[in-house]
């Protein structure tokens, strides 16, 4: 492991509540691509598949940022274990249903309760912000990791789903996701040590996270930017079907995510200078424009490349907003700004893959990379319509006037 990166697992606990959230977080490269992948193969109708994604997508988009307000005021270990067994039952709800044909409006219903899965990589890089409070350099390695991890994810996770659906049976790929929910939600849990302190009420002032005027940049651009990768995943998984090699969609998700997991191991070792915005600015553009070469790729072979350059710009621009989702909301409301960031992109996968998903029953998957080429034009159109409200200093940010006093007591909690 480079030097950078064996630095920051020198804080106690930290190897523990990473690998903890590597297993809870596999189930967000799972659990979309494999409903998509059963109502598939169970029924054929790709657009019934996207719009149950998209339901999943939705109602996480709905309760993670309320499940991650609860943890900045009662703690992880409180709000995280009921709720993650409320998401399982319905994913079992889900999953029988299917497997019974029941109708339409019930597999809506339990994906729906599904979609109160909490946010494990927030959770995990509150955890960082609360060890290497102020250390930007430190800070920037671990963001630039746990980019990593969700990429490692993304790789090995549509492979798993995907395989464990074709080869296994259909249901199979959303089972395994739950089962990685609970064994990494209870295992995080449990590591009480490195749990950032829950604020009481009384520092629960000024609303939602979501009233900072950075934030409102960074969600809307990372709805757009959702829709680039729900498109991709419902119409990568279509292509394969039409190309007469269905399971081959994993490993071409795969070489996507390789791409990016990449560029954050490198991202990681740089020490750079600049304004972060400008570097998120680039990097929301990189993407939109890496979309463009989809369109052209007529196998599986040239897909994976495209998809492989493309992926070069995800990470980077992943650890950026981490960097200024902490400089744009105060230290109480963190773990929440980082969750809606994350709602921004399932709200944006949700749109995305019930798009696509009508494309392609409707003209074809190839047709269907028009919808992640649009999404990467208005995200980028929102990147730069926002630039200055992420570029002008937030009066009040991650470690601004207004947490200096919390500081002293983390500090002694987390030694």
């Amino acid at each position: 492991m480079p030097s950078p990166y064996r630095t920051i697992f020198a804080a106690p606990g930290s190897k523990g509540f990473s690998a903890a959230g590597f297993f809870g977080r596999m189930p967000l490269s799972m659990m979309g691509i494999g409903v998509v992948t059963m109502i598939s193969q169970l029924t054929g109708r790709y657009g019934l598949a996207g719009a149950l994604t998209a339901t999943l997508a939705m109602a996480a988009a709905v309760f993670g940022p309320q499940v991650s307000r609860l943890v900045d005021r009662y703690g992880q270990r409180r709000v995280l274990r009921p709720t993650t067994l409320v998401a399982v039952a319905a994913v079992a709800g889900l999953l029988i249903c299917a497997q019974q044909g029941a109708p339409d409006w019930t597999l809506f219903v339990f994906a729906a309760g599904a979609g109160c899965v909490p946010s494990v990589g927030s959770m995990v890089r509150a955890r960082w912000a609360a060890i290497y409070r102020g250390a930007d350099r430190e800070l920037h390695t671990a963001y630039s990791w746990e980019s990593i991890v969700d990429e490692v994810c993304f790789i090995f996770g549509p492979i798993i789903s995907i395989g464990l659906s074709t080869a296994w049976f259909p249901e199979a790929g959303p089972l395994i996701a739950a089962v990685f929910l609970l064994i990494g939600v209870f295992w995080l849990t449990a590591q009480r040590a490195t749990e950032p302190v829950p604020h009481p009420k009384s520092q629960h002032t000024g609303g939602s996270a979501l009233r900072s005027p950075g934030l409102q940049v960074l969600v809307a651009t990372f709805v757009a930017t959702g829709a680039i990768f729900g498109g991709v995943d419902v119409v990568t998984v279509a292509f394969a079907d039409e190309s007469g090699h269905k399971a081959a969609a994993s490993l071409v998700l795969a070489v996507y995510a390789l791409g990016s997991c990449l560029a954050g191991a490198v991202f990681g070792l740089l020490h750079l200078k600049g304004k972060p915005a400008t570097r998120w600015l680039v990097g929301v553009c990189a993407m939109a424009v890496s979309m463009i070469p989809l369109q052209l790729a007529g196998n599986l072979a040239l897909l994976a490349v495209a998809l492989f350059v493309a992926g070069l710009a995800i990470a980077p621009t992943m650890v950026t907003t981490m960097a200024l989702v902490e400089a744009h909301v105060p230290r109480t409301k963190l773990t929440e700004g980082m969750t809606w960031t994350s709602t921004g992109l399932a709200v944006g996968v949700a749109l995305g893959s019930s798009a696509a998903g009508w494309v392609v029953d409707a003209a074809g998957a190839k047709a269907g990379y028009a919808v992640p080429v649009a999404a990467g034009a208005l995200a980028a159109a929102v990147a730069f319509l926002g630039y200055r409200r992420l570029a002008k200093p937030a009066p009040t940010g991650g470690r601004g006037e207004d947490d200096r006093h919390l500081r002293t007591d983390d500090d002694e909690r987390v030694a």
